[in-house]
């Protein structure tokens, strides 16, 4: 497939004054119903990737080649560009090489590639901490030179905010873009003091999944250039508890006709695309 006008709508979002809020999805029909909201783009992270092919939670238990392969299914069943959260590449440099080019052949738009000390480390209780900032540097050159299409965005991103310090998080911002990355990504920031200054000391396009609800106003962080501001990924918990509670309905007794929050048959027809379908089958069979 041709993934070029993705990669390229994915590009003009970073270069418009706005901030947007990508949908989270996890699988094709989330994907689908993005599209049909008119989301601009979606983000498919690995945590959500985790519970949604493993059932396990986001301890890093997933492989490279497991979450690429759901990404493409995402990516071939709608045009939404696709930005995915490639923890720390699987490993080091040469596996965040080797995933950023399994990743570009599964359609994405954009991936990022953090400087967490991942996985977590015997004796460490479950404590994140940040690779040292060469290595860092290391990661996002590696991910960098491996992309073969130009249009295909690299995204650095860190918790340093959360897990060090504002000097340090500005120190790997600037860092990160004096490389050539395309965005630096920063989760777990929750202060505008911290956006103020990290806008000032930056001019790359700057992403954001905020801690708290002090950062949640689009159009001040359209004003310090913030692209994207993810919202959390609610639609993911959303499934997992109507799937909850239409088994528990359906065991306990209840009447099937009497089930809530049950998709319409005009919904499920649109996205699985029956209509395009029927044309196919009267054109082939």
């Amino acid at each position: 497939m041709n993934w070029t006008d993705r990669r390229l709508q994915f590009r003009e979002i970073m270069e418009k004054p706005i901030c947007e809020n990508p949908a989270s999805v996890f699988d094709p029909i989330s994907g689908r119903i993005a599209e049909e909201l008119k989301y601009k783009v979606g983000i498919f992270a690995g945590s959500i990737a985790s519970m949604t092919i493993l059932g396990d939670p986001d301890l890093l238990l997933i492989t490279l080649s497991e979450f690429s392969a759901q990404a493409l299914r995402i990516s071939r069943s709608n045009k939404l560009p696709l930005l995915v959260d490639a923890d720390h590449g699987y490993g080091n440099a040469l596996n965040v090489k080797r995933t950023v080019e399994e990743l570009e052949t599964s359609g994405v738009a954009a991936l990022t590639i953090e400087d967490t000390e991942l996985p977590v480390s015997y004796g460490a209780n479950n404590n994140l901490g940040l690779l040292g900032i060469d290595e860092g540097i290391g990661k996002m050159k590696a991910a960098i030179e491996a992309r073969q299409d130009p249009n295909l965005s690299i995204i650095a991103r860190t918790s340093a905010f959360q897990l060090s310090n504002n000097e340090d998080a500005i120190s790997r911002a600037k860092a990160y873009e004096n490389i050539g990355v395309d965005a630096i990504f920063f989760a777990g920031i929750s202060k505008k003091e911290q956006l103020e200054e990290l806008s000032n000391n930056t001019s790359i396009p700057i992403f954001i999944a905020p801690k708290g609800n002090e950062l949640y106003d689009n159009a001040y962080l359209a004003s310090k250039n913030v692209k994207i501001c993810l919202l959390g990924h609610h639609p993911f918990e959303a499934s997992i508890q109507a799937v909850y509670d239409t088994l528990k309905s359906l065991k306990d007794g209840i009447p099937m006709t009497e089930l809530n929050n049950i998709a319409s048959r005009e919904l499920i027809d649109k996205v699985t695309k029956k209509d395009e379908y029927e044309v196919l089958i009267r054109k082939y069979l």
